[in-house]
């Protein structure tokens, strides 16, 4: 591994993890249903539009049955009508995790991960495993029940979407960024769920130090679990690509391999990420775009691959059809933050990641890399 970059670029790189959330998370938003827009749907429309390959916001709807189809926000996500972001959960975390950070410091504990979503978030914002939790809490549960009390959706992607903010203050140190993904995970999650979100904070880390997207992957695959279902399905894209198959075969085939978990689940949603990764190739555009038209969940899927390209490339480096229209304002639903300037949450971030510094290891923050699925939640 290589040395983190130091002041300048450093705050470029943080910056463009926060802009490529962002700007990811919108490109995918219109489609986000996987049971609806499924690639071959995503690729049926943007042929129709003329916008293959897809190098931009996606258009208009070709029809009015694909405006039917796509999701109300569509009207503030395609090109040409992005004047900032719209509000979405997978950014509310990255802000809340902020929030958390700046209030708790790196030593938070689960229970004011909850503290803080009660007082910062809406209930109705929350969905799926976090909907359990936060009404887990509100019954006056604590961690772990809070994750596995009447919670069909522990092992959905809920924690990872909220890794990212402990990638970008944990510059070059995936162990450590992943130590505290856990200890947020599990408020909600268990298991491939938390192994998830592991692996999307290391993965965010290592893409300040990595040489190429396989480095950065390796090193997040370092902090998981070999025998889980999620690392297994990150190795066997990865074997896919080194073997030459197209990006459509390799998604054909995880399909096949993954059949029959929710569109939702964070193992078939790891391996669309992780194709759109490797087959991007540290290009910005063609990674999300790659995340995005593999379908599933696709706003998030966008955002995570968006934050480690942007990571890789440095705001510097986006093409500026991305992040001119974001205007440097994003929406939240968090308490406070409405309104709030990305280069504002980016500078915050920053400041964080300078406080705790790059000096080796924590060993109270090692994490359990390599210990056997029985020792995780």
């Amino acid at each position: 591994m290589t040395a983190v970059d130091d002041g300048p670029q450093l705050a470029d790189r943080v910056l463009g993890g926060w802009l490529g959330r962002i700007a990811g998370n919108m490109l995918g938003k219109p489609v986000e249903h996987g049971e609806v827009w499924t690639r071959e749907r995503i690729d049926g429309w943007l042929r129709r539009a003329g916008a293959l390959p897809l190098t931009d916001y996606l258009p208009e709807p070709a029809d009015d049955e694909d405006a039917r189809l796509l999701r109300p926000e569509w009207r503030d996500c395609v090109r040409g009508r992005v004047h900032g972001s719209c509000r979405d959960d997978d950014v509310d975390y990255a802000i809340l995790g902020l929030d958390l950070l700046e209030r708790h410091g790196f030593g938070f504990t689960t229970e004011q991960v909850g503290e803080l979503w009660l007082l910062r978030l809406p209930y109705l914002q929350t969905f799926t495993a976090e909907r359990a939790a936060y009404r887990n809490l509100t019954a006056g549960l604590k961690p772990p029940l809070t994750a596995t009390y009447d919670n069909p959706y522990q092992e959905w992607i809920g924690a990872l979407i909220r890794a990212d903010i402990h990638g970008w203050t944990c510059p070059g140190l995936p162990r450590r960024a992943a130590a505290r993904a856990r200890r947020d995970a599990v408020l909600s999650h268990t298991g491939n769920g938390v192994y998830g979100a592991m692996f999307a904070a290391a993965l965010v880390s290592a893409a300040f130090t990595a040489p190429t997207v396989r480095h950065a992957l390796d090193e997040a695959l370092a902090v998981v679990p070999a025998g889980s279902r999620l690392a297994r399905t990150v190795r066997r894209v990865a074997s896919l690509h080194a073997a030459g198959l197209s990006w459509e075969d390799t998604l054909a085939t995880m399909t096949r391999e993954t059949a029959g978990a929710h569109w939702i689940h964070v193992v078939p949603n790891v391996a669309v990420l992780t194709a759109g990764l490797l087959y991007g190739g540290g290009d910005f555009t063609a990674t999300i775009a790659l995340t995005v038209r593999g379908g599933l969940d696709t706003d998030s899927n966008g955002a995570t691959a968006g934050s480690v390209a942007g990571v890789l490339a440095g705001a510097s480096a986006i093409p500026s059809r991305w992040t001119e229209p974001l205007q440097d304002t994003v929406r939240s639903a968090v308490s406070g933050y409405d309104g709030a300037r990305i280069s504002d949450l980016a500078r915050r971030t920053m400041r964080l990641a300078e406080a705790q510094g790059a000096h080796g290891e924590d060993p109270r923050e090692a994490g359990p890399a390599g210990a056997p699925p029985s020792t995780l939640p």
